[in-house]
């Protein structure tokens, strides 16, 4: 057994949240949930994570309550020819091989079966416009913005919002709204200067309105479903899914939402009657859903959305739970998310995405 395989096998009783890390950490997508003597007892993808996250189950829930336990197998001996079919057709990037007592000797994943070349991401043409919040000052990148605006901080060869425009444009979307404010500017004179694939239209804020304020702008213009992203973040997830996801449920708004793992670098203290100590965990952790920045929403929803005052996504998504409408939450793992809100996360999306390599 390869340390690749070796490093997806987990225990059952492990909670969803450590096996969501665990993919995110070998980049695999896939958990193999193994007894102790090795023998399999069903796998666990992103997919299986999500659904069961959807359904309103827990993290710390056992990764062996989420698992597929029949999933596809293969015994040791396999035909190269057989398994090439199986794996195009069910679209697999891992199978199990087993021996004869059910024990996972090795797995056969696509890249290596395939000589290296990834299967190459079936990319839907979704053609729905993406609005992108880009009118932010971006104080908490300071020094980079007392030069450049947000949406133009470099992330290796390109700024930000041309990486994100260009993530939307792979599957299908191209038609951009940039909603500007400070330095407008300058990101229209970058953006006129350069031949990119896409259309772009731009909208200028008067005075800052918030994460959704600036939507009432686009009362009229829009008249299909659409994206809504900030402009510092990336988000790595099948959007065909996502918008699926957005009109099964019926919708107003999904928030796509990434796991997020949190420690607490002290000892709790749990206090009982009297003021007296009850006991003390030392740096507990928790796992949470938070909003990435990113969302798919009906066109009705622009004309909530009150005119030329201050109004965020927050307020707007309250409003709605107030009345009873639809909102979806679209999870994704930790590591599908890059933020590059302040330097330490910027630092962390240049590492992540090679580009203090290339800068």
């Amino acid at each position: 057994m390869d340390e690749r395989t070796r490093s997806v096998l987990i225990d059952p009783s492990e909670p969803i949240g450590a096996a969501l890390r665990r993919m995110d950490a070998t980049g695999s997508g896939i958990v193999l949930v193994v007894a102790e003597d090795g023998k399999l007892l069903g796998v666990a993808t992103d997919g299986d994570m999500r659904r069961w996250i959807i359904a309103g189950k827990a993290f710390d829930d056992p990764v062996g309550a989420a698992m597929n336990p029949r999933p596809c197998t293969i015994r040791e001996g396999w035909a190269r020819e057989r398994v090439e079919h199986l794996m195009a057709e069910r679209h697999f990037e891992c199978i199990p091989v087993l021996d004869e007592r059910g024990r996972v000797v090795d797995a056969v994943w696509w890249h290596d079966l395939m000589e290296g070349h990834a299967r190459r991401a079936e990319r839907s043409t979704l053609d729905l416009p993406v609005v992108v919040m880009a009118g932010g000052r971006g104080t908490r990148l300071a020094p980079y913005t007392h030069i450049l605006p947000k949406p133009l901080v470099p992330v290796g060869d390109k700024p930000i919002a041309q990486l994100i425009m260009d993530r939307f444009f792979e599957w299908g979307c191209h038609h951009f709204f940039l909603m500007l404010h400070h330095k407008a500017s300058l990101v229209r004179a970058y953006f006129d200067d350069i031949a990119v694939p896409y259309a772009m239209e731009y909208t200028v804020e008067g005075e800052p309105l918030g994460t959704a304020g600036a939507l009432s702008l686009l009362k009229g213009r829009l008249d299909t479903t659409f994206f809504l992203t900030n402009c510092d973040i990336l988000v790595d997830a099948d959007y065909a899914d996502v918008v699926r996801f957005h009109r099964d449920g019926k919708h107003d708004i999904t928030f796509v939402a990434s796991m997020k793992h949190f420690t607490i670098p002290y000892g709790v203290c749990h206090v009982g009657e009297g003021s007296q100590l009850t006991r003390i965990v030392e740096k507990p952790a928790s796992d949470h859903l938070v909003s990435t920045g990113m969302y798919v929403l009906e066109p009705h929803v622009l004309n909530d959305v009150p005119e030329g005052a201050l109004f965020h996504m927050s307020d707007l998504a309250n409003a709605y739970l107030a009345q009873g409408r639809s909102l979806g939450v679209y999870p994704v793992s930790e590591g599908s998310w890059l933020d590059m809100g302040a330097i330490d996360e910027l630092h962390v999306m240049l590492d992540r995405l090679g580009a203090h390599d290339r800068g």
